[in-house]
Parts: C-alpha cells; structure tokens; sequence
C-alpha cells in the first residue's frame, strides 16, 4: 500500500478507501447522514472514550511490527496516512491513522491479569490499604458532577463491569450497559407514570429515614446512585442507548456485532454529554493460534470499528474534544509459543490514543528490532491518563485524599506526553 497524502481527501474518495468498495454504498449514505446533521449536533464538551482490550492484546501485531525478526509473525506493516505504520488487517484504521497515535514504549510490569487490568485503569499498583479510583470515575468527579444538564450518569461502561471509583466513593461508579443498552435493574417496560410517581414519593419517604440514619456519608451516596438510576427512567437523554434508532446505513458502518455497536452507543453517550464511556471488548488472551485469531476474529471487527468511529466524530465536528484511548491490561511476548501463541508481556508495548486536540499520526517512543525491549523513554499508565486529564482540560496538579487522609496525585503524578500534547516539542 503507498503512503497517501496527509492532505484531505474528497469525502468520497476517502471513504471508498476507509470500508472498500463492498460496503461502499451504504457507508456513503452513512457519512451523508451525518453530514446532515452535523450542523445541529450537540457539542457538550470534553470526553474520553476508553477502548479496553480485555485480556492483553498483542500490540506487536497490530501497532508495532518487526518484519524480518523471528519473533515477527505473520503479519507485515502497512503505511497510513500518519507517520507510522501498523498492522496490514487494519486497512481501515490506517485511513484515519493522522487523527491517532501509537505510544510504542509502555512498559509496566504487571503481566497478571487483574492486578495488570488495575494498574491501567487507575495509574497504580494494587495496595491492600486503598483502593484507588479508575480513571473514569475521576473523570466523573471532576467533569461530571459540574456539567449542567447531564441527566445521566457521567460514567457509562458498555459491555462490561467496570472498575471501582474507590475513595471517591459510588456516586462515581461506572453505570454498566450491554452493548443493547439494556441497563440493569431500570425496566420500565408497563410502567406508566402515574405508577412511576407512586413509587418515586414512596422511594423519598423511605431514603428521608435513611438519611436520618446517622451512617455517614453512606446515605448520600445511596441516594446518588438510585437518583441516577431514576434519571435513567424518565430522561430524554435515555435515547442516548438507543443504537437501534440509528439509519441503517451506519448501524452496518459501524459493523453488526457487540464492539461495534458499543462504539456507535458511545459516540451517542458523548453527543449527549457524557464525559466518559468504556467500551469493551473482550477474546485477547492469546495464549494459542494468535494469527488466525486475530486475522479472522478480532482485526476486522476491531478495524472497522476505530476506524468507523474516528470517522464519524471527526465529521460531526466531536473528535477535536474526545479523547480515544485503545489499550489493554498488558500485551504478548514477543516470542511466540510452541501453539502458535503469545503469552504474558508488560515489559515493552504499546497503547493507542488520539483525538482530543493530541497530536495525530505520530509514533511515540521505540522498541528493539525483535519487541523485547524499549530502546527510548518508557511511560506508565499515569502518563497515560495525565495526556487524557491534559486533553481534557483537567489539571495534573489536582491531589484527591483517601478516606483515611492519604493524598493521591491525579493519575499518580503522570506526566503528559509532549510529543502527544505537543508542549516543549
């Protein structure tokens, strides 16, 4: 594939490239679309949208490939209209790449699961004394709780459980969805209002006595989150799940399966106000028959929905104030196994972030010729995270406090990323 012109495309043209002329039709009345309505979509400010790869992707395979190394695989890059190449089953994602970019040398140490998964989450190593907040209940704390006419929560989790909001308490929990939007515990299918009344003057009486209760903070944050659940069930803003009422022509753009579909109810969620929104996918625990798997499994679902998704906020005027992150608990070795596998690696990796007002289209850090180790400066979760507070206009200076009085540095004193936020480059 030859290197295109970082200049702009005609939407036609740039589109036949994005999807390929299968899908070309439908995607054209889908850019259409929200060309149409791009003029009247609300723009309510700063957003994160957290693409997490459960499982630990192997990002030498998709963002950082070593052709010619033994431990290369099967996989050769491809050019992009960034300054950066990436994986060849990512055709799509490598059209919008000048809107992305690759930090290619995390390297974080926990290669187990769960402690990896809360180390990326929350910029620190489990510690059993506290439990720290994920990012995006931070996000919630700081942005959401001050944005006027949000009716719904500022942290939505599609498709998965979410992490705790720790010392923040749960005010700030993720609310979690499918990725149908079927939002647990708020059926209101038959519920008229009047019933609908009946049980909120009830539900009052009954947190009245429970505030009374001399339990501490515990009864606010109870009355918090069943507000919240209440917001859900008679707010306009509730059609913000609604992904089936979207034309049909970009439901198939964004791709007819679970990642894409949560993709699509993201960019609604940040339309609408929504501050943060974790989309996951799950399948990358790689441990056998990686290059298949990912060749006919996860790549062109994962492609088409970054891709689709980049898309479309940057033509309804949202990515230059949504940050995109892509990452996982940890990566894969560079080795690859005796069945054809990746296993655990933490060492020397990467992670996707773009939009935002972060600069696109750059590779930041590098790794040795085999993807064994880091050759440049090494980053951290919380340098992450201090990139996303950045772009988001949250300072890296805050210091939260524990309940027990501990000061907690914003994203564990991270710094954000210069060739990212283009300070002092």
């Amino acid at each position: 594939m030859s290197k295109l012109s970082s200049s702009r495309l005609p939407r036609r043209h740039f589109m036949q490239h994005l999807l390929g002329a299968a899908t070309l039709a439908p995607t054209l009345q889908f850019i259409d679309h929200v060309q149409a309505h791009a003029a009247t979509a609300r723009k309510n400010g700063k957003a994160c949208i957290l693409m997490w790869m459960g499982g630990g992707p192997p990002t030498i395979d998709i963002w950082d490939l070593k052709p010619g190394s033994k431990n290369g695989g099967e996989f050769r890059p491809i050019d992009t209209k960034g300054d950066l190449q990436i994986s060849e089953h990512m055709p799509k994602t490598a059209m919008v790449m000048d809107n992305l970019s690759v930090v290619r040398s995390m390297s974080t140490r926990e290669a187990d699961h769960t402690r990896g998964r809360y180390f990326m989450h929350t910029s620190f190593v489990p510690n059993p004394t506290v439990t720290h907040a994920t990012f995006g209940s931070v996000v919630s704390y700081e942005i959401g709780r001050k944005r006027s006419g949000l009716e719904i929560p500022a942290y939505i989790n599609i498709g998965g459980g979410g992490m705790s909001p720790g010392y923040l308490g749960q005010s700030y929990a993720p609310f979690s969805v499918t990725p149908t939007g079927q939002i647990a515990n708020a059926n209101t299918r038959g519920l008229d209002r009047s019933r609908l009344d009946q049980r909120l003057k009830f539900w009052q009486s009954v947190e009245g006595n429970f505030a009374n209760s001399n339990r501490g903070e515990l009864p606010q944050a109870h009355n918090d989150v069943y507000r919240s659940a209440v917001n859900l069930m008679t707010s306009e803003q509730m059609k913000a799940f609604r992904v089936e009422e979207e034309p049909v022509e970009t439901l198939e753009a964004y791709g007819d399966n679970n990642f894409g579909r949560s993709l699509l109810m993201a960019r609604r969620l940040v339309e609408t106000g929504v501050p943060f929104v974790e989309v996951n996918m799950g399948g990358w625990d790689l441990h056998a028959n990686v290059f298949d798997t990912l060749r006919n499994t996860q790549l062109p679902v994962l492609d088409r929905g970054i891709a689709t998704l980049t898309a479309d906020l940057k033509q309804r005027g949202l990515l230059d104030d949504t940050v995109l992150v892509w990452m996982g608990e940890f990566a894969r070795t560079p080795r690859i196994n005796g069945n054809v596998g990746r296993d655990h690696w933490a060492r020397a990796w990467s992670v996707m972030i773009g939009g935002g007002g972060l600069n696109g289209g750059v590779a930041v850090g590098e790794t040795d010729s085999d993807g064994a180790s880091i050759l440049s400066k090494s980053y951290l979760p919380g340098d992450i995270w201090a990139t996303v507070a950045h772009a988001m206009g949250i300072p890296t200076s805050i210091v939260h406090t524990s309940k027990r009085g501990r000061p907690m540095k914003l994203a564990n004193g991270g710094q954000p990323i210069s060739e990212l936020t283009g300070a002092g480059v």
